[in-house]
């Protein structure tokens, strides 16, 4: 077989995925960004609409006007802040546990995994009998508990959203820091308890600069995956309750283009939101990544 054939036979290899980034990707990310510059909303097949050109006017509106829009920034920092740390510490801790031989280290794998893998609508239900006004956890806490309760609680309800999301992909995480732990040499350990380093001496010196690689990618999924939260503050919060507190921008952007029918001001926010997440991205490597 020659080279060229070699070559071609390549080109047919990627092709179907090649056609799925274009038809699902590069296609609705340029129609979105085009999208963005008209005063753009749906109409019935067939039906003759003007959808005039508005420059970088939803932009402008979206960025020096929008009130909602800035609250639900605010919202997904605060979301962020609390999310991307734990879920980062949580996983490395467990992971760490779970590489050691301890009796039915199989079935606690398979448990942490678990609600990464059930439906949301499932698990939402479940964290809503918890923390609705009259949930398990106020009855556990009496007076203890927030008034008023903790999804309808301006400062409670986005940080329980956050812990919501921690938990179910916590076991996602914990396994790419199971796999990275392999790649680990046992003779690094080794030769650290030749040199008498304990337990937190080598975890601090060889696990975490041996997981740095995995890290990188913990934090940067987990905030891609907070930047487009949607699922549980729309199930969970009544859309984005108490007062817009746990609405996101994702949820925001179903506002304005499927509730609202503006569907090129949901555009721009779609494309405000990815260079936003992507700068983000990129800031959070090059801090893991550098020495």
């Amino acid at each position: 077989m020659s080279a060229g054939t070699v070559r071609y036979a390549g080109y047919l290899f990627i092709l179907p995925y090649l056609t799925f980034l274009g038809l699902f990707i590069a296609y609705p990310l340029g129609f979105a960004v085009w999208m963005s510059f008209y005063d753009y909303f749906f109409a019935a097949p067939g039906a003759v609409v003007e959808r005039p050109f508005v420059g970088l006017e939803n932009y402008r509106a979206l960025i020096l006007e929008d009130g909602i829009f800035h609250t639900t920034l605010g919202n997904i920092a605060v979301f962020i802040a609390v999310n991307v740390p734990l879920t980062t510490v949580l996983a490395i801790v467990l992971a760490t546990a779970l590489n050691a031989r301890l009796p039915g280290r199989t079935f606690f794998r398979t448990s942490y995994y678990l609600p990464y893998v059930t439906a949301s609508v499932a698990i939402i239900a479940v964290w809503g009998y918890l923390f609705f006004s009259d949930g398990l956890v106020n009855r556990v806490l009496g007076d203890l508990a927030p008034e008023p309760s903790w999804l309808v609680n301006r400062t409670w309800a986005m940080i329980v959203v956050a812990l919501l999301v921690t938990w179910k992909n916590l076991g996602y995480y914990v396994l790419l820091y199971l796999a990275a732990l392999q790649n680990i040499p046992r003779q690094l350990y080794e030769a650290a308890e030749v040199d008498g380093a304990g337990v937190l001496a080598k975890f601090r010196h060889i696990t975490i600069p041996g997981l740095r690689p995995a890290t990188v990618l913990v934090v940067i999924l987990s905030t891609i995956i907070g930047a487009n939260l949607f699922t549980e503050p729309y199930l969970l919060t009544n859309g984005g309750g108490p007062e817009n507190q746990t609405l996101s921008p994702v949820l925001y952007m179903y506002q304005k283009g499927i509730e609202q029918a503006d569907a090129g001001y949901a555009a721009a926010i779609g494309v405000t939101l990815s260079i936003g997440v992507l700068t983000i991205a990129a800031v959070q490597r090059f801090a893991l990544e550098r020495d």
